[in-house]
């Protein structure tokens, strides 16, 4: 092997990632990761997975039994939950508020689901009285939604969904990764039966680690189709009555049995992503959840007033926007990616375009997790407002800074 097949020594760039995730991690969360490997059944190990579940309770709110990681980024988890609930025939009905509730669709149809979508407008979310309409005419097994859809930045409410799925006894799902920790989530309370996440957004991790929590009541459907791979089976296993999970990876049914008393071999734990995911929950239950969740607001607040002091316009119903991203319309008279581009090489700040419908008429600007802090949003905007001047943007300087202060204030 020559020299110039070994390529050189790792040393990405610095960053300041404000777009819509992910972003930059906790400084805790990468010492976290350095730490030494250990064997999955090693005792400490065990002690390390079961550590794990009470935390995350704390961070979902929940009081669920079955709470763990699914090994694999936010998509892991996702996939994980539609796959291990829906047989071929079920019936799941999808609010779609943007790209990411016809991510669910994706899935949910590849597993042989019938789906029946209701289209919001992007910008807007889908209000209770819609969904109940559907739930009456359709009768699904299952409500699929996204909570915060960061290509919208719109924020689901999800309270009374959970009343309406309790009312005519229909599961409750939600993809929460990249409104968990930057906004209100309060799994039983709501009556959610299945949640999803992901570290990369609020929670201040990197992607490869997905959290989720499931009801009693929805753990029970899942083991109707319980499996025990051969090799491992023992007499004492029993395997459920309802049809096999189609995917061995995302068996939820087998991976209860792996984070349980039992530790059914599955696969072998990310032990890393596992030291990563602790100290995420560690430290959003250190800090408190309506403190984290506040200075979310604050940091998202900042940075919406700067850009609007700036004379930029804010994308979709400010009622519902997310706490932790913003989405700003692009002045006509600039070039969306080459501002970006300015922005990344100038001065090292990554922010977001959007998909779709919205692809090159709007930004998208986070502010999560570490990255929710003053000097972060600050900095965004000096830079963000120096890129425009530069490129003769209509936009009114010296303003975007001093009302994110101001507000800070």
């Amino acid at each position: 092997m020559t020299n110039q097949t070994l390529f050189e020594t790792l040393n990405p760039p610095q960053r300041l990632l404000m777009g819509p995730g992910p972003i930059n991690a906790y400084p805790r969360v990468h010492q976290a990761i350095s730490q030494s490997l250990i064997g999955q059944y090693d005792p400490v190990m065990t002690g390390y997975m079961t550590q794990v579940q009470s935390l995350y309770r704390g961070v979902f709110e929940t009081n669920n039994q079955q709470t763990m990681l699914v090994d694999g980024t936010a998509r892991s988890g996702i996939e994980a939950v539609l796959v291990s609930v829906l047989k071929p025939g079920d019936k799941v009905l999808i609010p779609i508020i943007g790209r990411f509730g016809h991510l669910l669709c994706e899935i949910a149809e590849r597993v042989g689901a019938v789906v029946r979508t209701i289209d919001i407008e992007w910008g807007e979310v889908c209000p209770a009285e819609l969904v109940e309409k559907e739930i009456k005419a359709f009768q699904p097994k299952l409500l699929a939604t996204v909570q915060g859809d960061t290509s919208t930045t719109m924020n689901q409410p999800l309270k009374e969904l959970g009343e309406l799925c309790q009312r005519y006894d229909v599961l409750f799902y939600c993809d929460a990764t990249a409104s968990i920790a930057g906004n209100e989530l309060k799994v039983d309370d709501w009556h959610l039966d299945a949640v999803s996440a992901g570290l990369q957004k609020c929670l201040g991790g990197p992607s490869g680690s997905a959290p989720i929590t499931l009801s009693d009541r929805c753990a029970e459907v899942i083991n109707r189709r319980k499996h025990i791979e051969a090799g491992i089976k023992a007499d004492h296993h029993q395997a459920g009555t309802d049809e096999i999970i189609r995917s061995n990876y995302f068996d939820l049914a087998m991976i209860m049995d792996y984070w349980g008393p039992e530790r059914l071999n599955h696969h072998t734990e990310a032990t890393s992503m596992l030291y990563a995911a602790r100290e995420c929950a560690r430290l959003f239950l250190e800090e408190g959840a309506d403190t984290v969740v506040a200075r979310h607001k604050l940091a998202g607040d900042a940075m919406a007033n700067g850009l609007q002091a700036m004379g930029l316009e804010l994308f979709g119903n400010p009622t519902y926007k997310m706490n932790n991203v913003v989405g700003v319309y692009i002045p006509d008279e600039v070039d969306g990616d080459k501002v970006r581009q300015e922005l990344l090489h100038s001065f090292g700040i990554e922010i977001g375009t959007s998909f779709g419908p919205l692809h090159g008429k709007i930004w998208r600007i986070g502010t999560m997790g570490y990255n929710a802090r003053q000097e972060a949003v600050l900095t965004t905007l000096a830079a963000l407002e120096a890129v425009l001047v530069r490129n003769k943007a209509k936009i009114i300087p010296g303003q975007g800074v001093i009302a994110a202060m101001e507000h800070y204030a």
